[in-house]
């Protein structure tokens, strides 16, 4: 009779303790440390907000953390600070798409998943292949970029009347992102045969040097029809270089991203149009994805947000003023 009320004590008491290591386990409440290309710029601030959105609801911590520019030089240092915090899951957008493989393959192989979101790494963003040394990241949430620059390529063509010489302006060779808009806007423009593409300029994101090097290719090319801005910097450089030759109205600019500083650029008539993406979108699923890989569930390797195109005819409708980028 004693060993069988001992039996019956040792049991109640397994399952006593059995039962608060469940609540325990169902209770673990995971961290994702949102890594964005720079801190102060709307896009991801508009990212971290869907972010933070995502969190609250799943009841995850959520660390946002990163450079003061769009770098590698500083992403790297913020990276490997937060691979040292050792999160449950990353999401990042990587500055580099060669750069940042080595030390996200650190974060992976210290168990952390890896999202990545706007940008890749890599050579296409195509992850879980089993081939190639970028392959393991989970999913890659963003917008479809070539098809932005065809958008932007359309838009442009459009307003020069399908003839004259354009030119891109963006930041610099080996950001997956802008390199994509810039291929998608030059294939979209080789079906304009009265369309002269020029030499790309490289602004490295300094909207100050991206307006001199428009000044310079206007003396270069007086009959200069219009500009695509691959992105904020660049356009801004493009629209203040316009303001600056007092070619309001004769250069036309196609924009990529919607901070509010471009879209009143838009009503002012210095820019044409503008392709804005959805950064609260891909914060937000990023941290979806995130807790349900967590959970083990499979995610798409691959999720496209979509576009809002703004222009003067709708820069103040509803839809417009829902895209625009958050300033804080």
């Amino acid at each position: 009779m004693k060993k069988a009320r001992w039996a019956v004590a040792v049991a109640a008491l397994g399952a006593i303790v059995f039962g608060a290591m469940l609540g325990e386990a169902q209770q673990k409440k995971y961290t994702i440390a949102l890594i964005p290309g720079l801190t102060t710029d709307g896009f991801y601030i508009t990212m971290h907000k869907g972010a933070e959105a995502a969190a609250q609801k799943l009841g995850v911590n959520l660390i946002f953390q990163g450079g003061p520019e769009f770098s590698p030089t500083t992403q790297i240092p913020v990276l490997n600070a937060i691979i040292a915090r050792k999160p449950d899951a990353i999401l990042i957008a990587p500055t580099d798409k060669q750069q940042l493989i080595a030390p996200l393959k650190r974060a992976f192989d210290a168990g952390i998943k890896i999202i990545t979101v706007d940008t890749f790494i890599g050579e296409n963003g195509q992850y879980q292949t089993g081939k190639g040394d970028a392959d393991f990241p989970l999913s890659y949430v963003a917008s479809d970029n070539v098809e932005g620059g065809r958008i932007a390529a359309r838009a442009l063509a459009k307003a020069i009347g399908e003839k004259g010489k354009v030119y891109v302006s963006n930041v610099k060779p080996g950001i997956s992102t802008t390199d994509q808009r810039e291929q998608g806007f030059k294939e979209e423009m080789k079906k304009y045969p009265g369309i002269t593409v020029l030499e790309t300029q490289y602004n490295d994101d300094d909207a100050n040097k991206a307006a001199a090097q428009f000044a310079a290719v206007l003396a270069r090319n007086p009959d200069l029809a219009g500009v695509f801005g691959a992105n904020l910097f660049s356009a801004e450089g493009a629209a203040n270089g316009v303001k600056n030759a007092g070619k309001r109205g004769v250069v036309k600019v196609a924009a990529f991203d919607c901070p509010e500083s471009i879209v009143n650029e838009i009503k002012n008539g210095i820019i044409d149009m503008s392709v804005c993406q959805h950064p609260y979108d891909m914060g937000m699923i990023g941290v979806q994805y995130a807790v349900d890989a967590l959970n083990g569930k499979k995610i798409p390797t691959r999720y496209s947000t979509g576009y809002t195109v703004i222009d003067k005819a709708n820069a103040d409708s509803a839809e417009a003023k829902a895209a625009i980028y958050s300033s804080k």
